[in-house]
């Protein structure tokens, strides 16, 4: 007996078709395009409900769906989904990219290739503070006047870096030695290809307020401008549940139950029991759980008992 090939019509999805292979600019010379991609909501909903097969639910009930595995944390069905971006970021972002392990890179080389000459570049009323409580981040902006002059030695730094590196490659050096004084503010190119679930993760961590500016405008436009495109149901379903979302840990929830009751003694013994109240010099000391809780009570409008 002849055996019958199955013909399959791969997914396609028509927004994001409409912007394959288009560069959206990020910084001053930095890009990200959608070079190729497979599957969609519909995979989602297929891979989850893989003993029914195709056009046995209706798009209402494949939302909710969509909805349930995203709140709930089943991640499988997301891994259906893959995408493959080219994009060009300075290398001192391009570190803290690479460090999401989950995904499959191609990038660039400057042993083999000549560096690409284009780095990234700070306006004067760009440069950012140290934050005080933060030792990983940045709070405010110094003085543009002040800014005018780290942007003009950074410019002069950075094309004498350029012109060292020209001048050992055209002596002759190896251009695996030649590249050792090229600046972080170098752009890189790279293939990066990933599946949707460790996207999401990705973006929850890169878009958020505390990430660093530079890699936060990549997030944002990989979720608001691609993802959302490529799985418009997935994409509503992650901004409400976990962008948008807040979560509480068994501590928190005994706080907020205490409050609720309108009983202020527990309230404050439950928090001095969590170490949240300890002083130093009549004054609160630094605590990240509790500071992260009081965001939350913000959030919802509810006063700070301890304020």
């Amino acid at each position: 007996m002849e055996n019958k090939v199955e013909i399959l019509e791969r997914v396609s999805v028509k927004e994001l078709d409409s912007i394959l292979g288009k560069k959206f600019p990020v910084l001053d010379d930095g890009f990200i395009r959608v070079v190729d991609y497979m599957g969609s909501d519909e995979s989602i909903v297929q891979a989850a409900r893989v003993s029914y097969g195709k056009g046995t639910k209706k798009v209402s009930e494949d939302r909710g769906l969509i909805r349930y595995l995203l709140r709930n944390q089943h991640t499988t069905p997301f891994e259906m989904c893959e995408i493959k971006f080219h994009l060009r970021v300075p290398m001192d972002t391009w570190r803290q990219w690479i460090r999401h392990r989950t995904a499959n890179v191609n990038e660039y080389s400057t042993r083999y290739s000549i560096a690409i000459d284009a780095t990234q570049k700070t306006d004067p009323d760009k440069w950012r503070l140290q934050a005080k409580d933060n030792k990983q981040g940045s709070e405010g902006f110094l003085s543009a006047e002040v800014g005018k002059i780290l942007s003009e030695k950074e410019i002069k730094f950075q094309n004498y870096a350029r012109e060292i590196y020209k001048e050992r490659i055209e002596a002759g050096v190896a251009r695996e030695q030649a590249r050792k004084d090229l600046p972080l503010s170098t752009y890189t190119e790279a293939y990066w290809k990933i599946d949707l679930h460790n996207l999401l993760r990705f973006i929850s961590l890169r878009m958020d307020s505390h990430a660093q500016y530079e890699i936060r405008q990549y997030a944002e436009v990989i979720g608001k401008e691609i993802v959302a495109r490529w799985c418009p149901i997935t994409w509503e379903a992650f901004m409400d549940y976990i962008y948008n979302g807040v979560k509480f840990s068994a501590l928190e929830l005994n706080v907020l139950k205490a409050i609720n009751s309108g009983d202020k003694e527990e309230v404050l013994r439950l928090a001095d029991e969590y170490g949240w109240l300890r002083k130093i010099d009549d004054r609160l000391a630094k605590n990240r759980e509790r500071i992260e809780f009081e965001e939350k009570l913000n959030l919802l409008g509810i006063q700070i008992p301890w304020a």
